[in-house]
């Protein structure tokens, strides 16, 4: 569930403009090594853009980054943010970032982090997002709601009627993925840490709830699938002990994707759970699989999205927001069990000139 950042030097305004900015110096635990700093204004390169910005949103994979755990790590100090919503308001020389002046647009990949008043974005991966979208949707727009829909309908495509099985059931993107079930057909299996969660996802229209309590997960899923084959799809985002376990609910030809690794752990599984089902595995990241993808695709992922969206399908519940002054409020808050949605960073207001 998280998108590669590619770190670089920025070029500083010669006038030396100050904005707010969250900084680290140091891995460690958020609510210990973040702080709000004056920093210089970044001036955009070629074929990138400035942007004011409006939210952005506290997400698992910004936290691992920080905890200096995830795949790709900046160079300290750094400001974190893997994604959120601004206004572009300066583009580097460029026909495509002059373009998108003025427009709102969704900053995945920073290379300046987006949790900052200001942050510098390539033009070709900016993702201009329709005005009808609230801020808050639009703040939330790329790691969660794209990675939903690409896994279940472009990679995996799982048809009608075939089920589905997903860990970490009960996160946003867990509870997208129930929804887009009922919107397309599939049928989910949800595999959750906590009774009081599989309650919850059979109230929003999940087939199946299994509580994780290291039993044996094939044996529990056998119930709701009426056969002893196994699922077709899955997807993982723990790997440990409970992404190991979904490697033995494969059906013959079954396919595993795994797009995080909340647990921090390595799979361990026997060879024989794919070779005798003829099962695979494969990893997915939304930044390379996007870096793939032509303009014309990219548009058409972001109308589906945005659609889907504005139908409740693949909107994202806000618990709390938060002004950049009170981070490390918020990312204690991101880390609370039992939130009822997304620790959001308001950070300017829309109708700012």
């Amino acid at each position: 569930m998280g998108a590669r950042l590619r770190y670089q030097q920025v070029a500083v305004c010669p006038t030396t403009v100050i904005m707010q900015t969250v900084v680290y110096n140091q891995f460690g635990e958020p609510a210990s090594v973040l702080g709000v700093r004056e920093w210089p204004m970044p001036e955009p390169r070629p074929g990138q853009i400035r942007v004011r910005m409006l939210a952005a949103p506290v997400n698992p994979s910004d936290l691992m980054q920080i905890r200096g755990v995830y795949g790709m790590l900046p160079k300290l100090p750094a400001t974190p943010g893997l994604e959120g919503v601004g206004v572009v308001e300066s583009a580097g020389p460029g026909l495509l970032g002059k373009l998108l002046v003025g427009k709102r647009v969704c900053v995945p990949n920073s290379p300046t982090g987006s949790w900052a008043e200001f942050a510098i974005a390539s033009a070709k991966q900016a993702i201009p997002v329709p005005a009808s979208l609230p801020v808050e949707q639009a703040a939330m727009f790329f790691v969660n709601p794209a990675t939903a829909y690409i896994m279940t309908r472009l990679v995996l495509r799982v048809p009608p009627n075939e089920w589905l099985l997903q860990t970490a059931a009960g996160s946003s993107l867990g509870k997208m993925v129930i929804r887009l079930g009922k919107r397309f057909g599939f049928k989910t299996i949800n595999v959750v840490r906590r009774a009081e969660q599989a309650d919850e996802l059979r109230s929003l229209g999940a087939d199946a709830a299994i509580v994780d309590d290291g039993g044996d997960l094939r044996t529990k899923l056998l119930g709701p699938l009426g056969h002893a084959h196994g699922v077709r799809f899955a997807i993982d985002p723990v790997g440990g002990a409970t992404g190991s376990a979904v490697t033995r609910c494969l059906a013959p030809g079954g396919r595993l994707l795994l797009y995080g690794t909340l647990s921090g752990q390595p799979l361990s599984f026997s060879p024989r759970d794919l070779l005798t089902a003829g099962a695979s595995i494969e990893g997915f990241w939304l930044a390379n699989w996007m870096s793939h993808q032509k303009l014309i695709g990219k548009l058409r992922l972001v109308r589906s999205v945005s659609k889907l969206i504005q139908q409740g399908v693949l909107t994202s519940d806000v618990a709390h927001s938060f002004p950049l002054s009170n981070i490390r409020e918020a990312v204690s808050a991101a880390e609370q069990p039992g939130r009822a949605g997304k620790v959001l960073l308001r950070i300017a207001d829309a109708g700012k000139p």
